[in-house]
């Protein structure tokens, strides 16, 4: 798992890590689901896992050489770079498209989770009855979180270190969008959005020489948030590897199974064609964020009834979105076949 890696493959894990990051963004898309089909999900787990007392023990030590060997180090890094490198681009041009061009962003990710299920589920082997049975608890499962109602917007800070520990499953767990949970405990604007644009406002404030918002208690406020949720993150993102590092490694099949569920579950939550149902005031009027967008409680799903030419490139979409995650496939089987040759 610790080998030397080529230029070529330190590129490819930050490109994943940006695929990541994007998923990880968008509510009903999960990063797990990238690292799930990009082949790296366990070693992402297991790299994870081995940030435990004996690295920290490494790292309070000064053996900074052996702790980034110990927690595969090189692997991580290339993969949070890649993330953090998506925050920044891929991740604003989704939210570009997002507010063009939905209809064909859904259909795209539609097709992309309709993919990813054959391809973990093609590898699955033998199906009985108890691995049906782990498979419709996972679809159930994810069935039933699509369809829950979102609360309302709280910045407790243990509330939103829960926030942290919780938000961060759509790395760990495939099928289950860290963003869209963020959504349903209500805290997604303030802490994807608006602690984030805090922290840029004040970056750049600092860069101009300019402390004023350190007067600004709503500032500070933000920025305590937006720290907390990153440390709820980084426990909830250590902690969980550990229980499913232990999970995959003495029922394997079962939680394949129940994660296959899970992302046939979250269809529902990516479904292409719906309508968006806002938070209301109690006058009826729509709440908005603080740059101005009005806030989605939900959606309301439902069947094209005609087929305009709108349908037929969003049905193009799905087909495309499908034709990306299968070709990492054919790509995989003939550098597969090459290196064998």
């Amino acid at each position: 798992m610790h080998q030397e890696r080529s230029r070529s493959d330190k590129l490819w894990l930050v490109l994943k890590g940006l695929a990541m990051g994007a998923a990880n963004k968008v509510p009903g898309v999960s990063g797990g689901v990238v690292a799930f089909v990009a082949g790296f999900y366990e070693e992402f787990i297991y790299s994870l896992q081995k940030i435990n007392k004996k690295a920290f023990g490494l790292l309070l030590n000064g053996r900074f050489r052996s702790f980034g060997k110990y927690i595969n180090g090189p692997f991580l890094g290339y993969l949070i770079l890649g993330m953090i490198i998506s925050y920044f681009s891929v991740s604003k041009a989704l939210d570009y498209l997002i507010v063009y061009y939905e209809l064909y962003v859904w259909s795209a990710f539609f097709g992309m989770i309709l993919g990813s299920i054959y391809y973990i589920a093609k590898d699955f082997g033998e199906w009985n009855r108890k691995y049906v049975a782990y498979l419709l608890c996972g679809i159930i499962a994810g069935v039933s979180i699509s369809f829950l109602e979102p609360a309302k917007e709280n910045d407790n800070l243990i509330f939103v270190f829960f926030c942290g520990i919780i938000g961060v499953s759509g790395m760990t767990l495939p099928g289950l969008s860290g963003s869209f949970i963020l959504i349903l405990l209500g805290n997604y604007v303030l802490l994807l959005v608006d602690s984030v644009n805090a922290l840029y406002d004040t970056i750049v404030s600092i860069f101009q020489w300019n402390f004023s918002f350190m007067e600004n208690p709503e500032r500070i406020q933000l920025l305590k948030v937006l720290a907390i949720f990153s440390l709820g993150s980084l426990v909830g993102l250590v902690s969980l590897s550990h229980l499913l590092g232990y999970v995959i490694k003495k029922y394997k099949s079962a939680t394949y199974a129940v994660i296959i569920g899970f992302i046939a579950g979250s269809l529902g939550v990516v479904w292409p064609w719906k309508e968006e149902l806002f938070i209301l005031s109690s006058i009826g009027s729509k709440q908005y964020d603080a740059n101005g967008q009005a806030i989605i409680s939900g959606y309301e799903r439902y069947f094209p009834n005609q087929f305009s030419t709108e349908t037929f490139i969003a049905i193009f979409f799905i087909i495309i979105g499908i034709f990306v995650v299968l070709s990492l496939d054919w790509y995989k089987k003939s550098k597969k076949s090459t290196i064998n040759g």
